[in-house]
């Protein structure tokens, strides 16, 4: 039976394959104070199971099929009882960790046979101090951090250790993230750990929002990423697309004025701002913070706090 205990250390086999063979997933949530009584909120919580639930399968792990609602209830819970955690104000949340590993304690790559899932908690304040920070990218063809047939669409802990040494090399270079592409045209798929939009012109004088498609399995289908496509197809000022977009494409429309905003998207820093991307030697600049970046923050944000009345935005009863 689920239960709520103090943060504190777990004792693990050292031979647990969570260790050994990388057999973890989790997820990443928040709960918010709304701005006007101060309720409790969760966002889009269904998506973040669903998203857990695929992740586990992808390992081969057991019972992956769980209750949605049931886990979201005890996670519901626990913010019920960390209420005085969660901080008032806007850009302030609780950061919610699910987390799954594998407790399989016999050294020998196989399906796990036992399984932890917990959640930690712990609170945080705005990502962006004082407005919003562009960031500098450049693009990273030496390195991959996903592939077809792989786990790019997958929240495994196995994807992310080893963006730790491109990220650093960008960062002694003077860049704040990475720009990963694909293949021989330099597909573009995520920033850093974010999914990522660019706003253009197309050559027939159409405003789009382009963000890379999820059909070839190596992007992850994120909330925000998810929830930004929704709202702003509710706009239809532009025409939003999930298709593939080239290097080749963002220098073009730079070149010829037609590229009007660039950013990242995920569930720490909702959107973030790219003012500049560095690719083969070149630096292409963009425009920051533009328009759709900040209709994009405010309408989340706007949700997310309670300001704006959102079936996403999720209360928790108390």
């Amino acid at each position: 039976d689920p239960k709520i205990v103090p943060y504190q250390n777990l004792t693990i086999s050292p031979a647990a394959s969570c260790i050994n063979y990388g057999l973890t997933c989790f997820e990443g949530m928040k709960a918010y104070k709304a701005l006007s009584d101060q309720s409790l909120r969760l966002f889009r919580p269904d998506c973040n199971m669903e998203r857990l639930k695929n992740s586990m399968e992808r390992l081969s792990m057991p019972g992956y099929d769980f209750d949605s609602q049931e886990l979201i209830n005890c996670i519901k819970e626990l913010v019920k009882l960390d209420r005085d955690w969660v901080p008032h104000g806007e850009g302030y949340s609780l950061y919610l960790r699910p987390n799954v590993i594998a407790m399989h304690q016999y050294l020998g790559l196989a399906a796990p046979d036992s399984l932890l899932l917990y959640v930690c908690t712990s609170p945080v304040g705005p990502y962006y101090k004082t407005g919003f920070k562009p960031i500098r990218l450049t693009c990273e063809n030496t390195y991959v951090r996903a592939w077809p047939g792989g786990t790019g669409n997958a929240k495994v802990g196995g994807n992310y250790a080893p963006t730790m040494k491109p990220a650093a090399e960008a960062a002694e270079r003077g860049y704040s993230q990475v720009l990963w592409v694909f293949g021989e045209n330099d597909e573009i798929t995520e920033v850093g750990a974010m999914n990522v939009f660019f706003v253009l012109i197309d050559k027939n004088g159409k405003k789009q929002i382009i963000t890379p498609p999820l059909d070839r399995g190596d992007i992850l289908p994120g909330v925000t990423r998810r929830s930004i496509i929704d709202l702003a197809r509710t706009w239809q000022e532009f025409e939003v697309s999930e298709r593939n977009i080239t290097m080749e494409e963002v220098c073009d429309a730079s070149k010829e004025g037609r590229l009007l905003e660039a950013f990242g998207a995920g569930t720490a820093a909702v959107v973030t701002p790219i003012n500049c991307i560095e690719y083969k030697g070149n630096e292409i600049d963009i425009p920051a913070t533009g328009k759709v970046t900040q209709r994009v923050w405010d309408e989340l944000t706007g949700i997310q706090y309670g300001k704006i009345d959102h079936p996403w935005s999720v209360k928790v009863e108390t």
